[in-house]
């Protein structure tokens, strides 16, 4: 099995393989999202990880495009509680420290922390775990990283201090893609993503949430983009969560026959 992600070993996206598929599981690492959407659906890889939001940054907006060009199917969910931790090479203390680098939303989410030491200038850098390697191979001293724990471990660095993100309990929802599948067997989903691309019509989108809730079903999420060939009309991602599969089903014809084109991008096991 070959599962597709975004980085490298030690980045949140390798620990969701991980945690999912078991460590003889295949991981390949790409640079950006889009390349790992594009392993899945050329059959290079059998599923991707994919971050979709996050409790504090909210969506990623790029990713719903790319679940939709590519024709991917959503087959899971998983939420990955983020441990950022500030980490160094071996034998350094924190007054030693002069920099440090990290995704700039690693930053901004431990920025309260570093209030502290104004001493340690702030760097963007293309992720959390790249910025271990390079620590590690580059033997970088007075430079730190931001990156978990398992990153610390693989590259061999000392963690000067743990959960240093300012908001304890910071969520990453992260999805696995794969192909869609002819046949996808005896399943019981209690959740769905779908892509509603409403009619231009005044107070649709109020009557399209009545008629989500006439159903019964829980809209747990709702993301607005604009259609790009179609000037004010607006497409809707939408996630929702139900006990009765077949008040669902009915409310997708329903939807259809009101409101617009509607596209189901996976129905699965609510994990939350």
């Amino acid at each position: 099995m070959k599962v597709a992600i975004q980085g490298i070993p030690g980045s949140f996206h390798h620990q969701v393989a991980l945690n999912c598929f078991g460590d003889e599981t295949e991981i390949i690492g790409f640079r950006t999202f889009e390349e790992v959407a594009k392993c899945v659906s050329t059959n290079g890889c059998d599923y991707g990880v994919l971050a979709i939001e996050n409790s504090i940054a909210g969506a990623i907006l790029p990713n719903y495009e790319l679940i939709d060009r590519h024709e991917l199917t959503i087959k899971d969910e998983y939420y990955l509680p983020i441990s950022h931790n500030f980490m160094c090479l071996k034998g350094q203390g924190i007054d030693q420290i002069e920099e440090v680098r990290s995704h700039p939303m690693a930053l901004l989410q431990c920025k309260k922390f570093f209030e502290a030491y104004p001493h340690i200038k702030l760097i963007d850098d293309i992720d959390t775990a790249s910025v271990a390697k390079r620590i590690r191979d580059e033997r970088l001293k007075k430079v730190a990283a931001i990156a978990s724990t398992t990153a610390a471990k693989i590259y061999e660095l000392d963690i000067l201090a743990g959960d240093i993100q300012t908001v304890k309990d910071n969520f990453t929802r992260f999805i696995i893609l794969q192909k869609p599948l002819l046949e996808l067997g005896f399943i019981k989903p209690n959740k769905a993503s779908i892509k509603v691309t409403v009619k231009n019509e005044k107070g649709i989108l109020a009557n399209l949430l009545s008629k989500i809730s006439e159903f019964g079903l829980d809209l747990s999420k709702i993301q607005s983009i604009p259609v790009i060939d179609k000037p004010w009309e607006y497409a809707f991602f939408i996630d929702l969560q139900f006990e009765d599969y077949e008040k669902y089903q009915s409310a997708i014809l329903a939807i259809k026959d009101n409101y617009g084109q509607v596209k189901v991008f996976g129905e699965y096991t609510n994990r939350k």
